[in-house]
């Protein structure tokens, strides 16, 4: 990025061969400065060459020549621009002050030819011109994005929601739970207690109450391990039912997304390239039109010394081609032809590139259409294709999970036989009263044993359910502020545009109001842009969009008011109306943060106090203004402007 001038030091430009100028230096001072002198002195070619040193690519290499360059000297620092003539085309090189000079060719540079001088001129959409260098579109995507980021945190805030609701009954579930296990506890220490006093009862017959002790643990063992088997069993089952309903959850989304043929992307590739091939072709008749004006222009401004090889006399060959007012030399032919022909020639020449600009831009928007339609087909192929994974991988589990259960509940079938065995072998060894007793406990001991364990382990669950819950929660404040601040900048995006168009309407309505106090137009009271809104199509798409619309109020020799039209305007009016305009952009965009220099030029249609005025207003707005102007005109301005006469 370009360094800011400040404002006390001067800066030097050295141009070479561009427009009408062999080589020069110039240097200006913070400030006005006037470029003065008669017609065919350069004034529009040193213009052009700060254009092209800034950044613009408006500007040509002089008619002889192959090469040409233009260095801007800021201090220190040094910025150039070289132009090359190869095979017809016009190739830049350097390094310029900035990398994109969108914005000071709209609203810094405000030659005769400047968009938005001209968009009041023609009578086009002028709020079209202010909203250029903003990206409406990249803003819309960006909306689209928040939204969708917005709506995954609203999802996640009322899960946090459903499952706050459900604390007060798990927390009822855990404490009825821990009641339980304390119950089954104390009566599993009833039941080891009489244990006890029956083992202290039957001394004299310990062989026997080893073996049905090894018995009965074993017993207990595969009781436990069958438990085990079973909840295991529970579990394979509620994961197999959680794979089922998420297979028919995924294969009902599948529906949503179609099978998209790789020719539908292809021909939509194809079709775009012949866009872009097509807007490539008219990007290169656009500018070879642009060529032929600026050539013819500089001709008829006398820029242009093409006829120095065809004379041997020292006659000026530029005073020979002025020597008539009216007529000019034919570069082509020779002959003498009427400025007039060659004036109305070049209007068809600028038509006709307008028009080439207009399907430019209408191959632009088919191309972004495309573009979206491509890329939203390849989205919906890559969602399709991730369901379909998924589901492959849900099948292999399923049938993983179902071979699981059967090894199971094979197993539990096993250790039922086992069970059944074991307790016909404690049958067996029953003696007496007391060991009936005592295996009718150790059957009790046991079933209260896995009851603990299994009310043991739901409470563990419950725990964790809680625990997890409870984290969630504690992320609802983080959510809340991050869908906040979201919605905050989805607000100021749906907003940036508005502001801007109703600060350039603003802008222009304020300094059209003290511009048209200085220059007191005769009848004219006021001229103002009112912004309104109106429906747009944008692809397939209708929008709101604001729209300006430009009024003119003008005054009857009573006193009374009446609004007329732009047609209506004068020459002079209609170039001042088109110059603040350019100045409200040049500050909506804050312009004079990047760029320091303003061009002045072709403003002859405006009488020479008139300029005067208008120069020193503009001289407020920024560092350097360089205004190119008539001898008879640049007499009106301040003596103490810089001036430059000679380039």
């Amino acid at each position: 990025m370009a360094r800011h001038v400040s404002t006390d030091e001067s800066v030097q430009f050295y141009v070479e061969n561009i427009g009408g100028i062999t080589e020069t230096t110039v240097e200006i001072t913070p400030g006005v400065t006037v470029l003065t002198g008669r017609n065919a002195t350069n004034r529009t070619s040193l213009i052009q060459a700060i254009m092209a040193v800034i950044g613009s690519d408006h500007a040509s290499l002089r008619g002889d020549a192959d090469e040409g360059r233009v260095e801007l000297t800021i201090g220190d620092t040094t910025y150039t621009r070289t132009l090359q003539r190869n095979n017809g085309t016009i190739t830049t090189g350097g390094e310029p002050y900035l990398e994109d000079a969108t914005l000071a060719d709209l609203f810094a540079f405000l030659l005769e030819a400047n968009d938005a001088r001209q968009a009041v001129s023609r009578g086009e959409d002028l709020r079209d011109i202010i909203m250029r260098p903003v990206d409406t579109d990249e803003i819309e995507r960006e909306i689209d994005r928040l939204k969708t980021q917005r709506d995954s945190i609203d999802s996640q805030l009322e899960e946090i929601r459903d499952i706050k609701q459900r604390l007060p009954e798990l927390e009822g579930e855990r404490a009825d739970l821990a009641e339980e296990i304390s119950s089954k506890k104390d009566e599993l220490s009833d039941v080891e207690s009489q244990l006890d006093e029956i083992d202290q009862d039957i001394d004299d017959k310990k062989e026997q109450k080893k073996v049905f002790e090894q018995t009965i643990d074993e017993l207990n063992d595969v009781r436990s391990e069958r438990e085990s088997v079973r909840r295991q069993i529970d579990t394979q089952r509620e994961s197999l039912d959680a794979l089922h309903d998420e297979r028919d959850q995924l294969e009902s989304e599948r529906e949503d997304y179609e099978e998209i043929p790789d020719g539908r992307v292809d021909g939509i590739k194809a079709e775009t390239q012949r866009l872009r091939n097509e807007k490539s072709e008219l990007d290169s008749t656009v500018d070879e039109l642009q060529t032929v004006v600026q050539f013819n222009q500089n001709l008829l401004d006398g820029n242009l010394d093409i006829f120095s090889d065809l004379h041997e006399d020292d006659q000026d060959v530029t005073d020979q081609l002025l020597e008539d007012g009216n007529d000019l030399v034919c570069w082509t032919c020779g002959s003498e032809t009427d400025t007039s022909q060659i004036e109305s020639m070049l209007d068809d020449l600028r038509a006709l590139r307008n028009q080439y600009m207009d399907d430019r831009g209408d191959l632009e928007d088919d191309i972004d259409e495309l573009t979206q339609e491509r890329h939203t087909l390849e989205e919906k192929r890559r969602q399709r294709s991730q369901i379909e994974s998924r589901l492959e991988t849900i099948e292999e589990e399923i049938d993983d999970r179902e071979a699981r259960i059967d090894d199971l509940v094979d197993r539990r079938a096993q250790l039922t036989e086992e069970v059944e065995t074991l307790e016909a072998e404690v049958e067996n060894l029953q003696t007496d009263d007391d060991q009936n007793e005592l295996l009718d406990l150790h059957k009790e001991a046991n079933r209260l044993e896995v009851e603990i364990e299994r009310l043991e382990s739901d409470l563990e669950s419950l725990e964790n359910e809680i625990e997890q819950i409870e984290g969630r929660a504690d992320d609802r404040d983080g959510l809340q502020a991050r869908r906040e601040d979201v919605q905050a900048e989805i607000e100021e995006l749906r907003t940036r545009v508005e502001r801007l168009e109703q600060n350039a309407v603003t802008q222009f309505n304020d300094h059209m109001e003290s511009v048209l106090e200085v220059l007191t137009y005769e009848n004219l009271e006021r001229i103002w842009i009112e912004r309104t809104e109106e429906q747009v199509r944008k692809g397939r798409q209708t929008v709101t969009e604001g729209r300006f619309d430009l009024h003119v109020v003008r005054s009857t020799e009573s006193g009374s008011v009446y609004e007329d039209t732009v047609d209506h305007l004068s020459e002079s009016e209609r170039e001042v109306t088109g110059l603040v305009f350019a100045l409200a952009g040049y500050l909506v965009h804050d312009v004079h943060e990047t760029v320091p220099f303003m061009l002045l030029d072709s403003v002859e249609a405006i009488d020479a106090p008139r300029i005067a005025d208008l120069v020193e207003y503009f001289d407020q707005h920024a560092e350097y203004l360089v205004v190119a102007l008539l001898e008879e005109d640049a007499q009106a301005l301040d003596d103490d402007y810089q001036r430059v006469t000679q380039i």
